[in-house]
């Protein structure tokens, strides 16, 4: 099974969740031949062969997960150990393609797609007087600059970019939602793109979260705060943002030499490509289950924290609601 963390040659609990809550979708090779129709900005063009991934093979990953959850071992502060579950949801996603809305269509037909929300108004205001605060310049100077890079006339940008075609924001109380795999397929009746894409015709704004939440462990025991932690990753899903290739599912789990596919070749899958997370966001974090000091987990907490906000501000998104929540209760 892909998504299981106890093969992973790590040592600390944080080490062990971010290599579990890492899909690994099959890996294609895409030829030269096959690259005209692509952005060149998005792939390596040092490259002979680019490998990419379906987005429907993307989901594929998430289809035990969304049943029965996935298990991650948690070695306790009095040394005994717990296999902690997690069930996903989809938290946001948004697709970035080459298609230019003023071809194919107007920018207000862009799918954005967004449940009822969840948050109080108390909370709403929290956040407005934390954004309206002195210390938010910084993120109005540069989320300014970005739109008006994006709004403008910048060419370069625009490819480096594309245009937005897709968007959702999940905003339901987390009892409300629906497993990641079935809120994918409702999804995907108003946008079929999220079956038929691959990375490589996405652009590298293209992005996801999944929101964690603790369901239960083996074995029971008493309730723990430090097992309560929830948590959102964050995922590119371009080609142009990929990781190292890592063995296929063939049998014996053998590493299996990729093959080059011409473009109308039905792929073989001899290869994954980990879509680890480049940004995450805690809530309920308490003690010290997952700041091993050896494997400098709290420097890594604190980076990838900081890279989902970076990735937020330059993307000018301020309606990711999970996000916003799970900022302003950090620390309960």
């Amino acid at each position: 099974m892909w998504w299981s963390s106890s093969s992973t040659r790590v040592g600390s609990n944080l080490e062990r969740l971010l290599g579990g809550i890492t899909p690994k979708p099959p890996s294609f090779s895409l030829s030269q031949s096959c690259k005209s129709d692509l952005n060149s900005s998005w792939i390596q063009e040092s490259k002979d062969e680019t490998e990419y991934f379906k987005l429907s093979d993307l989901w594929d990953c998430f289809d035990e997960l969304s049943a029965y959850g996935l298990g991650s071992k948690v070695i306790l502060n009095d040394g005994e150990s717990v296999m902690q579950y997690y069930v996903p949801y989809l938290s946001a996603i948004q697709i970035y393609t080459s298609k230019s809305p003023a071809i194919s269509r107007n920018q207000s037909d862009v799918i954005d797609l967004e449940s009822e929300c969840w948050s109080d108004d108390s909370e709403i205001e929290k956040l407005s007087r934390s954004t309206s605060s002195g210390s938010s310049k910084v993120w109005d100077s540069a989320s300014d600059d970005y739109s008006y890079e994006i709004d403008g006339s910048s060419s370069s940008m625009r490819d480096k970019l594309g245009y937005i075609e897709f968007q959702y924001f999940e905003s339901a109380k987390p009892h409300l939602r629906v497993p990641l795999t079935t809120k994918v397929n409702e999804l995907a009746e108003k946008y079929q793109g999220l079956m038929t894409l691959r990375s490589v015709d996405l652009s590298p704004a293209s992005w996801m979260a999944i929101a964690w939440y603790p369901i239960y462990h083996i074995p029971s025991r008493k309730i723990d705060k430090d097992l309560s932690m929830c948590f959102l990753s964050y995922h590119t899903l371009s080609s142009a943002l990929q990781g190292n290739l890592v063995g296929g599912d063939n049998e014996n789990n053998k590493t299996a030499e990729k093959e080059t596919l011409s473009c109308d070749d039905e792929p073989v899958v001899t290869k994954r490509l980990p879509l680890a997370p480049f940004g995450l966001v805690t809530y309920k974090l308490h003690g010290g289950l997952w700041g091993n000091q050896e494997s400098c987990d709290q420097e890594r907490l604190v980076y990838l924290g900081s890279a989902a906000e970076s990735w937020l501000k330059q993307l000018n998104i301020h309606d990711h609601h999970d996000y916003n929540f799970f900022s302003i209760n950090k620390s309960l």
